[in-house]
């Protein structure tokens, strides 16, 4: 196993940065006549998003836990607030999310 040292840590932590995390929530209206229509309407603007760079990570939870879906905007709370709040599933009621600061290092990505 690799070995770090505390001047690594301090060293990365000083590089860290604030990313706006969103958890999205099955909103009201989840099972809503025509939502797999507004979804993936949803789908295509995170690719988009993507694109444009505002969104690093994003992806749904595959599993039952109340939790529909993760994402990781390189903006501010605010700014990722507006983006969901024009999301067109969160404007059908499809879903709900919550918005919180994430500090990690910018660089970090998933493995392929």
């Amino acid at each position: 196993m690799t070995i770090i040292t505390d001047d690594y840590i301090q060293e990365m932590l000083a590089k860290s940065k604030v990313y706006a995390m969103v958890i999205l929530k099955p909103g009201p209206k989840n099972d809503m006549e025509g939502s797999k229509e507004i979804i993936w309407e949803h789908v295509r603007r995170n690719f988009a998003l993507s694109e444009d760079g505002q969104l690093s990570i994003v992806g749904p939870v595959t599993a039952e836990t109340g939790v529909s879906g993760l994402s990781i905007f390189d903006t501010t709370i605010d700014e990722a607030k507006k983006i969901m709040d024009e999301d067109p599933a969160v404007q059908a009621g499809i879903f709900i999310y919550e918005v919180h600061p994430w500090r990690s290092f910018p660089g970090d990505k998933l493995p392929e």
